[in-house]
């Protein structure tokens, strides 16, 4: 239990380290004109990145004056913990929300559907859908058959209280997240969940203007939006390079891209721009790694691995430590992300490039270490063996011999030999050289 608070409290510390840098760069001077609808778009998982634009979008709004917020919204699901204080900003808002699932082919499933179902109005374009809205764990790892029911039961009194809250179909929203029931548009509205169908946002408008709608603490509100000033809001640089990091592929490459930087620093140290690579690149996927549903079987084995490719250059193994590092990588790679939501899992189009990747730069660099440690010494005394000297004092059998510039007692394996002879020499014993004549290993050829 200690080891799994101590990686969670480590987590949210980068976490809260990257969201407060954004913050810093989202919260610069801004003027703000009055508008009567503010629209922005959510095209993305639900995250703590997309969760801060979407409270910073109402907030802009209601700071603005704005009679109406309207999100479009196009989202395969997220984590519940996100979907939860969205919804909460939502409910609160000060102005109306009306959340759009659009353009066709869009879907707002999952934690998109709480999204549409807190909504003052929610409406959908043809040829969108909604629903599969069984939760998702934030961390990604095996709970039990209890502890499951105990989340879905949570999940399933959040969506009946915002559908009795808007006056929607409960049960419907219900079965939406026990059974996973998806809808269309089309069925959406003839079982009461959304409000309208309509092509695009001026089909809407023309569909709001003059109706009256209740907020959920019950308050009556008259849209009047003729000719009405639409201002759109758009992501900051922070916050879509905060969500781009809550990709999970992204976060696979970092952590890949950190991996093989920290490598080829161990392997070759001093290089210091490849540790520094790494380093920053690990820090970044640790972040995306806080935001996403983290299997830590997953992250073990691919640790598993980063320590076996190290192992591989201290203890020769002959590659059977990479091969398994390679096994460990792969393996973990395909269980880092535990979701039912295909976004929100790693590619096997990524995994394999990768980790073929991987095994060819680590091959490459081992390659080269163990090259290194089979290379004859070509320096100190070690590298005197294979060395030709030249007898300065007759060998016989002992004598002295030149060899790099320094006198060394030698004795010679093949009988007497004169000064000025070449020899070669054997090996060092002690503080004297084994020698033979050359001439006796051209007599031998």
């Amino acid at each position: 239990m200690n080891q799994f608070s101590r990686y969670h409290e480590c987590m949210r510390f980068f976490s809260m380290s990257l969201m407060v840098l954004a913050g810093l760069f989202s919260v610069l001077p801004n003027h703000v004109s009055a508008a009567d609808i503010v629209k922005f778009r959510v095209e993305d998982t639900i995250q703590p990145a997309s969760r801060q634009f979407i409270e910073r979008a109402l907030s802009e709004a209601a700071a603005r004056g704005a009679d109406l917020a309207v999100m479009e919204l196009d989202t395969p699901g997220g984590l519940l913990d996100s979907t939860r204080e969205i919804t909460t900003a939502i409910t609160g808002s000060k102005i109306p929300v009306v959340v759009f699932v659009a353009p066709a082919g869009a879907r707002a499933a999952s934690a998109g559907f709480f999204i549409l179902m807190a909504a003052d109005v929610a409406s959908m374009a043809p040829g969108t859908n909604t629903g599969a809205a069984h939760p998702v764990s934030g961390q990604g790892q095996e709970i039990g058959e209890h502890m499951e029911a105990k989340v879905t039961n949570d999940a399933s009194a959040m969506i009946r209280s915002l559908a009795e809250g808007r006056n929607r179909n409960p049960e419907k929203a219900v079965e939406a997240v026990v059974e996973s029931s998806s809808y269309t548009a089309t069925e959406a509205l003839e079982l009461g969940l959304i409000d309208f169908v309509v092509h695009n946002i001026d089909s809407l408008i023309e569909e709001l203007d003059g109706t009256t709608i209740t907020r959920f603490d019950g308050e009556e509100v008259v849209l009047n939006l003729a000719d009405p000033v639409i201002v759109v809001i758009d992501p900051t640089p922070a916050e879509e390079f905060l969500s781009v990091l809550a990709n999970p592929n992204i976060a696979y490459l970092l952590m890949a891209l950190g991996m093989l930087g920290i490598y080829v620093e161990v392997t070759h140290p001093g290089a210091i721009f490849p540790g520094v690579v790494g380093v920053i690149a690990m820090l970044l996927a640790l972040y995306s790694l806080s935001v996403l549903p983290v299997s830590l079987a997953g992250v073990a084995l691919i640790v598993v691995g980063l320590v076996l490719f190290l192992l591989e250059v201290k203890v020769t193994s002959y590659g059977l430590l990479t091969v398994g590092g390679l096994i460990s990588f792969v393996l973990g790679s395909l269980m880092l992300f535990d979701s039912p939501v295909p976004d929100m899992r790693v590619s096997l189009g990524v995994i394999l490039p990768t980790a073929f990747l991987v095994a060819l730069v680590t091959g490459f660099l081992l390659s080269r270490v163990l090259r290194a440690h089979h290379r004859r010494p070509m320096t100190g005394v070690q590298g005197m063996v294979g060395e030709t000297g030249r007898v300065v004092q007759e060998l016989n059998p002992r004598g002295k011999v030149a060899v790099h510039g320094e006198w060394w007692d030698a004795r010679s394996s093949g009988g007497g030999v004169p000064v000025d002879a070449e020899v070669k020499v054997l090996a060092i014993v002690g503080r004297h050289l084994e020698v033979e004549p050359l001439g006796v290993v051209e007599e031998e050829n």
